[in-house]
């Protein structure tokens, strides 16, 4: 069986459809734990206090926000050298998904960084560039909704999505592209002493499955509602025809 089968709307429909209810449960159970339990079961930190517990909230959706993008670039990529039209729908179904990540993730840090530096906003690059992303999140859903041809629109906003992948590459690495900045290191590391304490870790790590499993579904969800509204499209377009 190959992979490209998915690419066709009946396929996907047919294959999606019990995968949705149940991805949807599996993200429900798992917010619910890490949040309950990362908000409600953990101590607070020694330096930072009860402002800690912002994290199971905060890394999740800045996470998802970044790779939101990347599965937008992915299911781009496809569209512009397969011209599957599934992988089209789906970036566009991604795309306020993503975009209400990256306001999550602004909102948190906001309310997490005011008492750690005595200022709701700072230009650290981090910061910018995730700005910045989220105004590519806001462009990209415009200029899908400006354009009347389906085909154009999704040539134009997979081009758009490489454009935007540069600021979803800095948001992810800024730390690494500039030395000074107060946004602090990762949270979740390959280095085993820049990870949080255990304590913190493993209710962010069932927060940070809630949110992938809450991505999917929401994905599927829309991407199942566009193919639907794009057949919709065709049945109309044939009746003004007849």
């Amino acid at each position: 069986m190959s992979l490209w089968e998915y690419a066709n709307p009946r396929k996907f429909m047919a294959t999606t459809a019990p995968l949705v209810p149940v991805v949807s449960i599996l993200a429900g159970l798992c917010l619910a734990a890490g949040l309950v339990w990362g908000f409600f079961f953990t101590p607070d930190d020694f330096r930072q206090g009860s402002t800690v517990k912002i994290i199971y909230l905060h890394v999740p959706a800045a996470m998802m926000a970044i790779n939101a993008w990347a599965m937008m670039l992915v299911a781009s990529l496809i569209w512009l050298v397969r011209r599957h039209h599934v992988s089209a729908l789906a970036a566009k179904a991604a795309a306020p998904v993503g975009m209400t990540f990256t306001m999550i993730a602004l909102a948190t840090g906001a309310l997490w960084g005011q008492p750690m530096w005595g200022s709701w906003w700072e230009w650290d690059p981090r910061l910018t560039a995730f700005l910045v992303l989220f105004l590519f999140y806001l462009g990209y859903q415009a200029l899908w909704a400006a354009i009347e041809d389906p085909d154009s629109a999704a040539d134009l906003t997979s081009v758009l999505c490489l454009v935007g992948s540069v600021f979803a590459v800095i948001s992810r690495y800024a730390l690494l592209f500039w030395n000074q900045g107060l946004h602090q290191g990762a949270s979740l590391s390959m280095d085993a002493e820049e990870n949080v304490s255990d304590v913190f870790w493993l209710p962010l790590v069932v927060s940070i499955a809630g949110f992938v499993l809450l991505f999917v579904a929401l994905v599927l969800y829309r991407t199942r509602t566009e193919i639907r509204a794009r057949r919709l499209q065709a049945l109309e377009a044939r009746e003004r025809m007849a």
